[in-house]
């Protein structure tokens, strides 16, 4: 059976909204020295040796520019009392760093505290892929703290269950 384009499309996405995933915010520094950031679930681990990773930006986010000039990027894997910041940086808000707390890091990127892990990158390759751009660097600083993560699923964001794995 055929269906067109854009019922298949809004399959995809009821779908992908279903399958959990870990939550990220992706952040950089934009050619005026700004910090620049989004909130992203798109975030895979590609390999070990070299430690890769990479995300994917739609083309129509703000911040998609910034990613391609900066060169890096500070990957932030949210825990999961970290709802609110998950959500501030989700948003088409401008000023995403205002009010939260920040600082920037030895490599120029802007730090956002608390995470269950940071990853600051090089980017190595990025790859047009529809209507999106796949970033793919490598991991040159790594921290990881003991918290549990937040998690994405059907458009809302939690922590794990109690009793989750007994």
């Amino acid at each position: 059976m055929q269906t067109d384009v854009n019922s298949n499309a809004d399959i995809l996405k009821a779908i992908m909204g279903s399958y959990p995933t870990g939550v990220t915010i992706i952040t950089t520094e934009d050619v005026e020295g700004k910090p620049a950031g989004l909130t992203a679930n798109s975030f895979v681990s590609v390999s070990l040796e070299p430690l890769l990773v990479l995300f994917c930006v739609d083309a129509r986010a703000g911040s998609l520019k910034a990613f391609r000039q900066a060169g890096r990027f500070a990957v932030h894997i949210l825990a999961e009392d970290q709802n609110e910041v998950c959500w501030r940086f989700s948003s088409r808000e401008p000023n995403k760093f205002d009010d939260v707390e920040w600082s920037w890091s030895e490599r120029r990127l802007p730090i956002l505290p608390q995470s269950l892990g940071l990853m600051e990158c090089q980017t190595v390759q990025t790859v047009e892929a529809g209507d999106h751009t796949i970033f793919i660097g490598e991991v040159v600083h790594i921290e990881k703290t003991d918290k549990n993560p937040l998690l994405y699923f059907r458009r809302k964001v939690g922590s794990i269950p109690p009793n989750w794995f007994e």
